[in-house]
């Protein structure tokens, strides 16, 4: 008889209890995840599509207290990874890799499935997925291809446009460097050239005999006067066709045009204390020209 009285007692607290479970089921809070969702066409059967779940909820973090199982979801689909990633701004991903197993006849819409993930905490959220809908496709047709059932050929896809910005400012930097270099040398050779006119006396004297007449040169006897300075600035002294030796010893970088100074004293010697006037032309700017391009190269 007591065991009979018990047996509502026992049956309503078990109601009671029920209750108050799911009432404390309904009670825990429901939160949308941000997700990361994979295209949703283009699925041939073997490929791979990856889901990423964010594990925040209300802008804390979530911990899930157990990863979804790898297993098959369906008849088309199986879940074969689900690790936890951390990107480089320290999120935290829940990575879901899904394959397409089957071959579907013709274009076919599935869904990845929905998912409910619970918190380590008993206290905390519940984090949901919703369905994801994606297209799979069979490998061929179910029958052969016709004649214009795909219509037209189409254009062959363009290639994407390689990034160039960088290649463009490396080329006008190298450009620009390079005009730099090139205006620098040619300021320090303009440069090198006044100095030069201004110090070294072939050069100063080829200076001189420039502002001539080319033509007439061989007959201004301020020419030749210029050639004479500047060759006993050289030596050091005054120069004459019997002295030659000291000019050579001061400037040896001279002596393999000795044989033409040596005409150049015989020459003026003619011009200027000859009787007669001398009617032979002496080349004396290309002279002083190669005297100074010997200057040149023994001061550079």
């Amino acid at each position: 008889m007591r065991g009979c009285r018990s047996r509502p007692g026992r049956c309503a607290a078990l109601i009671i209890a029920a209750a108050l479970l799911c009432a404390s089921a309904d009670a825990v809070e429901r939160v949308a995840a941000t997700i990361e969702q994979p295209r949703g066409f283009g699925y041939l059967i073997g490929d791979v599509m990856t889901q990423r779940i964010a594990l925040r909820a209300d802008g804390d973090p979530f911990e899930p207290a157990t990863l979804p199982p790898l297993e098959r979801t369906g008849a088309w689909l199986e879940r074969r990874a689900a690790k936890i990633e951390t990107d480089a701004n320290g999120q935290r991903w829940l990575s879901l890799e899904y394959q397409v197993i089957n071959a579907p006849p013709a274009l076919t819409v599935i869904a990845l499935p929905a998912l409910t993930l619970r918190a380590h905490s008993a206290a905390g959220p519940l984090l949901t997925v919703a369905a994801w809908p994606v297209s799979i496709a069979p490998i061929t047709p179910q029958r052969p291809v016709e004649k214009g059932d795909l219509g037209d050929l189409q254009p062959d896809r363009a290639a994407a446009p390689l990034p160039t910005l960088r290649l463009r400012q490396q080329l006008l930097m190298s450009l620009a460097a390079v005009a730099l270099v090139l205006c620098a040398w040619c300021g320090w050779w303009l440069w090198r050239n006044r100095r030069d006119a201004h110090r070294l006396p072939f050069a100063r004297a080829y200076a001189e005999l420039a502002r001539l007449d080319a033509a007439r040169v061989d007959d201004e006897p301020q020419a030749w006067r210029h050639v004479h300075h500047a060759l006993n600035r050289t030596a050091g002294q005054t120069v004459h066709a019997g002295s030659l030796e000291p000019l050579f010893e001061r400037a040896p970088y001279l002596r393999p045009l000795s044989e033409r100074v040596e005409c150049f004293y015989a020459q003026s010697e003619q011009r200027f204390f000859a009787p007669a006037a001398v009617s032979e032309r002496y080349a004396l700017l290309e002279l002083c020209r190669d005297l100074r391009h010997a200057e040149r190269r023994h001061n550079r």
